[in-house]
């Protein structure tokens, strides 16, 4: 294994770590208008996802970083590609961002709902449009011979990616859905494990259909072993939900999620962004790649910061461990 394949594994950890921790309150936002009885427990879903949600949102700063840094021919085709796309993920993220800090800023209830807004918008776009990039990434898309993409805008709404883009929205409104569910207590604890149960319903057969057509397009013996497990884990959190075993129920779809994802990079490997054009024009861990210096250089510091970045937001999710419900919501 060569840094080149290693830096390939570690951008698909970080993408793995976002779906999973970013999903669960992308699902919290969009649960906004559905799922609270009032105000306060709107508030308090808010507050489920007030301590961690900036820190998740670090895993796709550091995978879009480590991308331009290991694989540079990558970051470039995907950002020119993918660039309308792209650009309405990153303005929903600022929306999104602002409408949490701004939220509170006013004692007005008209004020309070355009913002609640704005996080539902900004919670519904990259939930979905993370999906259709990924599909297209994993499908291929129309690179040329100096690795440009030559496509347009609607040749990215295939039939696959759209398909792509509802599973990663149904699964993470179900991921925060059962988020909710372990972190609050009362009527809204209760009405976040129905809504997980009957979601992970309609992301589970999503889902399914999305692996499937995967696997038989260009599926390996080790793809389709992911892809069942992903399955059967996702399978047993709706069964450990029905449960009321919120905390199995969480943990198995996290690792559902996460093992989805991998799959989906191991479909991928060696190719980084394939051409429908011409498979010579594929983008690969060795042709999209920097330099071994800079790929050396890279790694070191990973080993230095990874860690502490770990110990850092494992600490902040274990200071922010307890239950809240709407008595702790100041009147």
């Amino acid at each position: 294994m060569t840094l080149n394949d290693v830096w390939f594994v570690a951008i698909a950890v970080l993408w793995v770590g976002y779906f999973v921790l970013e999903g669960f309150d992308f699902g919290v936002g969009m649960l906004l208008p559905v799922l609270p009885a009032d105000p306060t427990e709107r508030r308090v879903m808010i507050n489920t996802i007030g301590p961690v949600w900036d820190g998740n949102e670090v895993w796709l700063i550091t995978a879009g970083g480590a991308t331009f840094a290991a694989f540079p021919e990558w970051y470039a085709s995907l950002f020119s590609g993918f660039y309308l796309p792209l650009l309405i993920i990153l303005v929903a993220l600022i929306l999104r961002g602002v409408a949490f800090e701004y939220r509170a800023k006013r004692d007005s209830a008209r004020w309070k709902a355009g913002w609640d807004r704005c996080i539902v918008a900004g919670s519904f776009a990259p939930a979905l449009l993370w999906g259709v990039a990924f599909a297209n990434i994993v499908r291929g898309v129309k690179l040329d011979a100096d690795h440009e993409y030559v496509g347009t805008f609607w040749d990215l709404l295939n039939p696959y990616a759209l398909l792509g883009g509802l599973v990663t929205l149904t699964m993470f409104v179900a991921h925060g859905a059962i988020f909710l569910s372990l972190k609050t207590t009362g009527e809204i604890r209760r009405r976040a494990r129905s809504l997980a149960l009957r979601t992970g319903v309609v992301a589970a057969a999503l889902a399914v259909l999305f692996l499937g057509w995967t696997q038989f397009h260009g599926g390996t013996a080790v793809t389709a072993v992911l892809a069942v497990v992903a399955a059967l884990a996702w399978l047993a959190a709706l069964g450990a939900i029905a449960r009321a075993r919120e905390g199995w129920s969480f943990t198995l779809s996290a690792v559902a999620i996460g093992v989805a994802v991998t799959s989906l990079f191991a479909v991928l490997y060696p190719d980084v962004l394939p051409s429908t054009l011409d498979p010579a024009n594929s983008l690969n861990v060795q042709n999209a790649a920097s330099t071994p210096m800079t790929l050396g250089i890279m790694t070191w510091i990973a080993v230095f910061f990874l860690p502490l970045v770990l110990l850092y937001q494992s600490w902040t999710y274990w200071v922010f461990r307890r239950r809240i419900g709407v008595r702790d919501i100041p009147a």
